[in-house]
């Protein structure tokens, strides 16, 4: 399929078209913000960016449309060589929902030069989304950044520890989701996510009893071939 530049009121009508309140009903049960959505799936976008150009105009005009399916197109479109820090951080400030996060995270930032040193920041920030923001990124590098020394991961185990005890869910969720894929990443990160993992069952609170338990099952799972 050829690529074609598109202007940001071609992709919108083409977006509304594809509007299906059913589907915005089903995303609102998975927790998903549906204030602004069109209830378009996530697979559906993906193949219609296949059709779209690398367009960084087109990605800041599609994000400030404020149209959630729109913003997520936004992350797959978006130039990561030509994004800055400050524009992705100006969309952080925007971030809403559980999944427009993880797919920013996903699609477009933990590609960039600056990934690393936002996911130490975000991790560190109080606001619910940009904090999952920053344990989200930990989990996507974890998994997609192969050249990064061990030692770079090793030292998000000790901000994953502090982060534990957030007992908000959507930071609860992505400080597991950050542990498991770390100790995935190779035998070394295994025995050091693990041992991390039993010092966060020891705080006793409720969301590290849960990030601990799960993270050590799913660990030890994955350790085991199975």
């Amino acid at each position: 399929m050829s690529k074609q530049y598109m202007t940001v009121q071609e992709v919108l009508t083409e977006l509304r078209a594809r509007e299906s309140p059913r589907n915005r009903e089903g995303m609102a049960r998975f927790g998903i913000n549906t204030g602004s959505a069109l209830g378009i799936k996530v697979t559906d976008l993906r193949k219609f960016a296949k059709s779209i150009q690398k367009d960084q105009n087109l990605a800041q005009d599609l994000w400030e449309s404020g149209i959630h399916e729109a913003r997520i197109l936004a992350t797959i479109v978006a130039d990561h060589k030509k994004i800055s820090r400050g524009e992705v951080e100006d969309w952080a400030r925007d971030f809403n929902s559980w999944d427009l996060v993880d797919q920013t995270c996903n699609n477009l930032i933990r590609k960039t030069e600056f990934a690393h040193d936002l996911a130490l920041e975000w991790s560190g920030r109080e606001e619910e989304f940009i904090r999952r923001a920053g344990f989200s990124l930990m989990a996507v590098l974890a998994v997609h950044d192969k050249g990064t020394p061990d030692g770079v991961f090793e030292n998000y185990l000790a901000v994953i520890e502090t982060g534990a005890g957030d007992e908000r869910n959507f930071v609860m969720k992505s400080v597991n989701w950050a542990l498991r894929q770390i100790g995935k990443r190779n035998p070394y990160l295994a025995q050091k996510a693990t041992d991390c993992a039993e010092r966060i069952k020891e705080q006793g609170t409720k969301s590290a009893r849960w990030i601990a338990s799960d993270a050590l099952r799913e660990l030890e799972k994955h350790q085991g071939g199975g």
